[in-house]
């Protein structure tokens, strides 16, 4: 009875060891399942353009220029907001006052206190403007207040001003709204300028990391074709040599190239590895990626002239504006000193109507005029060449600037005449390598059946091969450079002189107006 009892024992312990593990196969499974549906795995085979888009559409230096943009875009907003006239509530409401307050007599001098319990409300809407060329403002304003008095007496007063016109209006003063007039402006569009400039920094960088992964690739191609040719002609070679047609040393060669072949593999299987994962990285796709490139066309058959680059530079450069806006900061900067530095006045007036009443509509009755009318000034006497020295401070640090933009602008002449002579001794270069790509190619097939037919040695095989592939890597690496200088010119022009035509954006999509 014991021993039924434990073989029954026995399989239930089978039996819920086999439970176990079905269920965990099978959870085991749906989770490679989830894993896939998760992060599917995606090949893309992409040309030099359709990496240049996704990176201006989705990668993350794209969208950080984007919010960049946008920060500048309100920046601008508020600016042009000052210009426009704002309305504008005011209230006080519920200032409940309860406290003692001293009072001199008019006559004796003696001062006492009387009790004060006082609840006051006020609210007024106005209107206000400011004056851009003259640096004053403006404002209409309509106000209530109403005053609740509980002792010594119980009474309401109600103080009404229907209508104040005010006007505030410094003299010979530095006038902020005028030089932001000046400068905003430029600054907006060198926002834009800059936003273009970033996007073609980014075409610069997807270039460069487009072809280093095309290189790294092709590497990998040639080393796996030049394994199996090697392998194949090998297998040859140890035939001929079994019939005494090539000696021992000729067949290692053959042997030693093989090996080494494999270690290229390797080596270069690494490298694209490598590359990949940073075209992937700036693209904004995940590991589950694999992206195979197109080598592009021939290159385009354009020479550029210094003159005309340089032109464009002038009309749309970023730098160009931004020297522009440094030289007028620096003249707003001398005129504040001067402006500080003298007379300082301003006008102030007001008009209006006004009423007093102990109900709201006896305080709207029959108002009386109300004019404010006064000039306000100051005049430093003796300041110790305070302001004065201001003043030299402000013209010395904006000749600073003008030396600096000159200094800038020699600078880039020079950067843009490297670039032109490059770009264009470039198109001769990948020219001249394209033919060498197709001469070793051709080159090595006549070699290759020359050492099948036995009329030459492993050596002139290993030579021709060795020919055959850095040409056709010196033709990339050749149209690579083309590629990289031409958009390094794009980027500092924002001209396209492929498709003559400036380069520029929605930026009325990307603000969302």
């Amino acid at each position: 009875m014991k021993v039924i009892r434990f073989a029954q024992l026995g399989w239930l312990v089978f039996v819920a060891v086999a439970l176990l593990f079905s269920v965990g196969s099978a959870a085991a499974q749906q989770t490679h399942q989830l894993q896939q549906t998760i992060q599917p795995h995606h090949n893309f085979t992409m040309s030099l353009q359709e990496v240049i888009e996704t990176a201006h559409s989705q990668s993350p230096s794209a969208i950080l220029a984007r919010h960049n943009f946008i920060v500048n875009y309100w920046q601008f907003r508020t600016y042009k907001a000052q210009f426009l006239p704002s309305l504008n509530l005011q209230g006080s409401l519920g200032n409940y006052n309860r406290s003692l307050v001293s009072l001199q007599d008019a006559q004796t001098g003696e001062i006492g206190y009387l009790e004060n319990n006082t609840l006051s409300n006020s609210l007024g809407l106005s209107i206000d403007q400011n004056i851009p060329f003259t640096g004053g403002s403006v404002s209409v304003i309509t106000s209530l207040n109403r005053l609740d008095q509980f002792s010594p007496t119980d009474k309401i007063t109600y103080n009404s001003q229907p209508v104040r016109i005010t006007l505030s209006q410094p003299i010979n003063a530095y006038n902020s709204l005028k030089w932001e007039k000046k400068i905003e402006p430029k600054k907006f569009e060198l926002a834009k300028r800059n936003y273009l400039n970033t996007m073609e920094e980014i075409t610069v960088t997807a270039v460069t990391y487009f072809f280093d992964l095309l290189l790294a690739q092709r590497r990998v191609e040639i080393a796996r074709e030049s394994h199996r040719n090697t392998g194949q002609l090998y297998n040859i070679a140890r035939q001929r040599f079994e019939i005494g047609s090539i000696t021992r040393d000729e067949l290692q060669q053959l042997e030693l190239k093989l090996l080494n072949d494999s270690l290229t593999i390797g080596d270069n299987q690494l490298s694209e590895k490598t590359a990949m994962q940073r075209l992937r990285n700036f693209l904004g796709y995940n590991e589950s990626v694999e992206i195979q490139l197109q080598q592009p066309p021939q290159n385009p058959n354009i020479t550029l002239d210094f003159n005309e680059v340089m032109n464009m530079v002038y009309l749309n450069s970023p730098d160009n504006l931004k020297n522009e806006i440094n030289s007028l900061t620096a003249q707003e900067a001398i005129a504040q000193a001067k402006a500080n530095s003298g007379l300082k006045a301003s006008l102030y007036a007001q008009f209006g109507l006004n009423q007093v009443g102990d109900d709201l509509g006896v305080a709207y009755k029959s108002p009386l005029d109300q004019e404010i009318l006064g000039l306000s000034l100051s005049l430093p006497i003796m300041d110790w060449g305070l302001g004065r020295g201001k003043v030299k401070v402000a013209k010395s640090q904006a000749q600073v600037v003008e030396s600096q933009i000159e200094q800038a602008e020699n600078q880039l002449r020079e950067n843009i005449t490297l670039q032109v002579l490059r770009f264009n001794q470039q198109g001769g270069q990948c020219n001249v390598s394209q033919k060498a790509d197709q001469v070793g190619q051709s080159r090595y097939a006549t070699t290759k059946e020359r050492f099948l037919n036995g009329t030459i040695g492993v050596t002139e095989l290993n030579n021709a091969q060795t020919e055959m592939d850095n040409a056709q890597l010196r033709y990339l690496q050749d149209l690579s450079n083309y590629w990289i200088y031409y958009y390094n010119i794009q980027k500092a022009t924002l001209f396209n002189f492929i498709t003559n035509e400036k380069v520029d954006a929605n930026f009325e999509e990307l603000t969302n107006e």
